[in-house]
């Protein structure tokens, strides 16, 4: 379930938050903050509670970049557009949790036959931004549906890799019409029924079925308008980051899911991530692996997020990379074959 109750709202810089300003001075940056996304309350009361959260989540923003700049944190955080949130309305954007069992129905990847063409390339790195596997990053709005995100950059991936065409596919086709497939619209989705569901009706490009980060409207699907088809799709070894890696490596984009239920997720804005509180056995986002590397010695997933440009760095993030599965990062990973 990719939600509002504590009050986060896009990421977009703000100046640096200085715990201790005076009551006047953060009024200030409270009113700076509201135009600056465009938000507004109608009742006073409103207003003051939004505030309030508002600044306890400025508080903990600066108390990590205190942190950082003592070497006590590895990563940035900042105020954006969701910082009214309230934590009911955060966990509704993290669109990746939905009750029972995960199955995977057999169609799990050999990790020796991944790890036996990975070691072939023996890559250090992958970007697959820079091979033209990564379409633009995108926007779900307050809508939970980061799993229609995860599933159709994956889907891009494999299409440009196959037909040197990278195209946008529709997210709000797979938010609309793939409910029969076990897919909740904004309330979330396992990735896996939005894969069951391609495999049978395939995918409109996102400009002949445009997102509205709704889940009211009919499905409008065009069976002539599909301009991506996928024959299946395999996951990987649960849990197993070598296997995760290798796959990046030889295959493209993976979908996976992540536990994104911290305040330092929310805020992340730059550097290697890496938080303490997260439960791989909880996973309720779901991103896109585009890529690993290494800084200073620490390793990293290039993650790609579906929060807009304002989030992260540039709407990615940059996620530890330790073979401990990391926020549950190689849990529920998977992958079109076309």
């Amino acid at each position: 379930m990719c939600g509002r109750v504590v009050v986060l709202a896009l990421l977009l810089c703000a100046p640096d938050w200085v715990v201790g300003e005076s009551e006047e001075e953060v009024t200030s940056e409270w009113t700076k903050w509201k135009r600056l996304n465009e938000i507004s309350y109608d009742e006073e009361s409103d207003d003051v509670q939004r505030k309030t959260i508002w600044q306890s989540n400025v508080e903990i923003i600066e108390k990590n970049n205190e942190d950082f700049r003592f070497g006590l944190s590895t990563f940035t955080m900042s105020m954006n557009k969701y910082g009214d949130l309230t934590n009911v309305e955060y966990n509704r954007l993290l669109g990746a949790r939905i009750s029972g069992p995960v199955s995977r129905n057999g169609k799990v990847t050999s990790a020796q036959r991944l790890r036996f063409k990975a070691k072939k390339l023996a890559l250090s790195s992958v970007d697959l931004r820079a091979q033209g596997y990564v379409t633009e990053v995108k926007d779900q709005g307050y809508c939970g549906s980061c799993w229609a995100f995860s599933t159709t950059g994956a889907i891009e991936g494999q299409m440009s890799k196959q037909t040197g065409q990278l195209v946008s596919l529709s997210e709000q086709q797979l938010v609309d019409c793939s409910r029969s497939y076990g897919t909740y619209g904004c309330s979330g989705a396992w990735m896996a029924n939005a894969y069951d569901y391609v495999i049978k009706n395939g995918l409109e490009r996102t400009e002949t079925y445009p997102y509205t980060s709704a889940d009211t409207q009919p499905c409008f699907y065009d069976e002539s308008s599909v301009v991506a088809r996928i024959a299946d799709y395999r996951f990987l070894p649960a849990g197993d980051e070598q296997a995760l890696a290798d796959a990046v490596a030889t295959v493209g984009p993976i979908t996976v899911a992540v536990d994104a239920d911290n305040p330092s997720f929310l805020f992340y804005s730059s550097g290697i991530y890496k938080e303490s509180n997260c439960n791989p056995n909880n996973l309720n986002h779901a991103m896109l692996v585009v890529g690993y590397g290494s800084e200073e010695g620490n390793d990293y997933w290039i993650l790609k997020n579906s929060w807009g440009t304002g989030w992260g760095e540039g709407g990615y993030m940059r996620m530890i990379r330790n073979g401990r599965n990391t926020c549950g990062i190689a849990s529920y990973a998977l992958y079109p074959t076309l």
